[in-house]
């Protein structure tokens, strides 16, 4: 398939290519992998340079090019961009319940340990290499980021620049270690949010209570329990988040026959929520993007034992909680309790392969320009600042003026300042001797 189309002065055209599901076995099964280029239509016949993004995640499809707007217009002045549905997402060989229901638990466990960063790569590699391109940049948000410093790790002559936002990965920190620290950034939010909007507390603990003493069930007949109630907090970590919470929290309500209901607009709303339904690689895989010879254990299940106030009980203050998974959530949500036992086995697996060359990246040659979020709730500011002190010819821009989702909120002036300071470092690598 190669079918293109005009949008708002952009060209873009589809891509598909037939990949190793594992790269140990290149002769082995193949899986479709998916990407669309995009270009601005004036300059479609210029040699530009490419421009690859990679999503965060894990397990979510590249954004559809809808308009010529935020950093895809800036980076449209410049460069031939390529959105890269990682595999298993969107238009690529999509992984889901449906797509899984057939296969054995072990052969479920087998087909989804290829889903990491480090096939994520070697994709985008084959791809290049398919294309005839000699090197390309990457733009990487969030998960994004950490499949860069694999990119980094593994083909850094492939790469002549690297612009990453929210995503500078701890390179060999265990698991428990980051979720320690993103605990602690959750309660953070909380405390900000319940100051700013002090009748929210109200109004969680009403509806934390109703869940406790009713049965109810969201559109699609699942059962909503307190945990997934919480769950929510993860909108705290993004700009506008906390506001738009509120507002959600104010229609949660309706009377009905003199009693008060949880509206059907406000659990619609809570299903909507639950992006782990329809991207099982972000509940499943998740923790793994951590682990490098170790398992996660159920890290964030474990480490919040440590964190008591994330536990709701009647008469104390409701706590959410943020971008974490939990084993219950295998129990409770509908197109996740059929993987429940490969997500068992997955999250004991304690030979994951390394993700990250320490060595390399301390040599690393190539120009990188992050933004980095000081109060990022889902990615560990002082994590990031450790592997920027490792990691040669970068140069950050750190910032608290945006939080995790910056690259959405204000994508066009954060991507324009990546550029001038990865021109910045290209200048200064050329000058030495």
């Amino acid at each position: 398939m190669q079918s293109a189309y005009v949008v708002d002065g952009m060209l873009c055209r589809a891509h598909q290519f037939q990949l190793p599901l594992d790269y140990a076995q290149p002769e082995g099964e193949t899986i479709s992998v998916f990407a669309r280029e995009v270009v601005a239509k004036d300059k479609q016949d210029q040699d530009l340079p490419w421009l690859v993004y990679l999503q965060g995640g894990p397990g979510f499809p590249s954004p559809r090019p809808e308009a010529n707007a935020g950093w895809l217009k800036r980076a449209l002045q410049q460069y031939r961009v390529l959105l890269l549905d990682q595999r298993g997402t969107g238009n690529s060989q999509v992984v889901s319940a449906q797509t899984l229901a057939g296969q054995s638990v072990d052969a479920q466990v087998a087909y989804l340990s290829q889903f990491r960063a480090d096939n994520i790569v070697r994709d985008a590699e084959a791809i290049r290499v398919q294309l005839g391109i000699a090197q390309w940049s990457l733009l990487g948000q969030s998960f994004g980021g950490f499949c860069i410093l694999t990119y980094l790790s593994a083909y850094p002559g492939s790469l002549s620049r690297a612009y990453i936002t929210g995503g500078i990965p701890p390179l060999t920190r265990h698991a428990d270690d980051v979720y320690r620290a993103t605990y602690q950034r959750v309660l953070d939010k909380n405390a900000a949010f319940f100051a700013q909007f002090p009748e929210a507390q109200v109004l969680c603990c009403q509806i934390a209570d109703h869940l406790l003493q009713y049965d109810v069930r969201l559109p699609n007949g699942q059962r909503f329990t307190v945990e997934q109630f919480q769950l929510i907090g993860i909108n705290l970590g993004r700009s506008g988040g906390g506001l738009a919470l509120y507002h959600l929290l104010e229609q949660a309500f309706v009377d009905v026959d003199g009693q008060p209901t949880l509206s059907y607009s406000f659990l619609n709303a809570m299903l909507a929520e639950q992006s782990y339904q329809t991207n099982p690689i972000y509940a499943i895989l998740h923790e793994s993007i951590y682990c490098q010879h170790s398992a996660s254990s159920w890290s964030a299940h474990r480490v919040r034992d440590e964190y008591p106030q994330c536990t709701y009980t009647s008469g104390q203050p409701f706590c959410f909680t943020g971008e974490m998974v939990y084993p219950w959530m295998f129990d409770q949500l509908d197109t996740l309790k059929p993987l429940k036992a490969a997500a068992e086995i997955l999250a004991e697996k304690s030979d994951w392969p390394q993700l990250y060359d320490p060595t390399q990246l301390a040599n690393n040659p190539v120009p990188v320009a992050a933004a980095v979020y000081v109060e990022d709730m889902y990615v560990e500011f002082d994590y990031s600042c450790d592997t920027l002190r490792q990691l040669a010819n970068a140069k950050a821009w750190m910032t608290n003026e945006y939080e995790h989702n910056g690259l959405r909120a204000d994508g066009e002036r954060i991507l324009d300042q990546l550029i001038w300071l990865a021109d910045e470092q290209e200048a200064i690598i050329a000058q030495r001797p």
